[in-house]
């Protein structure tokens, strides 16, 4: 995803507006075990300083791997934007957390699309942060996080589930979204002051 401040941001990291979608009936609260060892429950304004923590470990494993043009390498802990966002989430209702073994692994926070995609003809879900630790990676935490999305969907009666991700170098998120059902719809790109950034929209029809 793409924030105003001229960084990348990456498909449900910190990108959106904080709003929460006009068919959400928050969740305060709610937490869900999912029959595994994650955990997962509803997030608070406390839990914006451990969000940020998970997107910035995010982004230093990216740049490690020479992925920069997803994230850059700005911490998000120390942009005023991103903070607003992960706060907006949270005050929203619309932020979720994964935890395992009393630690947070992953984050989930949805909402309104974003304003650089095309507006949806029908009553939806937008997923604007999916984030999970880099040291837990094939855990399977992101795609709990993505099945618990589908499930806040249908509770609310909603039946489109809405994300986008970045679609440059190998489109490797593109490909990691269509394994957990979605289907790739309308790409896109963003111009920022030193580079295009492209982006792909994927969905998926709950029954």
């Amino acid at each position: 995803m793409i924030n105003d401040d001229g960084d990348a941001e990456l498909p449900g990291a910190g990108f959106g507006t904080g709003e929460s979608c006009p068919h959400h009936a928050p969740d305060t609260g709610t937490t869900e075990d999912t029959g595994t060892e994650d955990v997962i429950r509803a997030g608070t304004p406390a839990d914006v300083h451990t969000v940020l923590a998970l997107q910035d470990a995010a982004t230093e494993w990216l740049a490690a791997q020479g992925r920069t043009g997803q994230w850059g390498t700005r911490p998000h802990s120390i942009s005023p934007r991103r903070i607003a966002h992960a706060t907006g989430w949270a005050e929203s209702g619309g932020l979720y957390l994964a935890s395992r073994s009393g630690r947070v692994v992953g984050a989930l926070a949805v909402g309104d699309a974003v304003p650089y995609v095309s507006p949806a003809t029908e009553p939806e879900l937008y997923i604007n942060l999916l984030v999970a630790d880099p040291r837990r990676r094939g855990s399977g935490t992101g795609a709990r996080l993505l099945r618990y999305a589908a499930r806040l969907a249908e509770r609310r009666g909603v039946r489109l589930l809405r994300v986008d991700c970045y679609a440059g170098d190998d489109q490797a998120l593109v490909r990691y979204y269509e394994r957990q059902g979605f289907t790739a719809t309308e790409p896109f790109t963003v111009e920022l002051p030193d580079r295009r950034w492209p982006g792909q929209v994927l969905e998926r029809r709950l029954p």
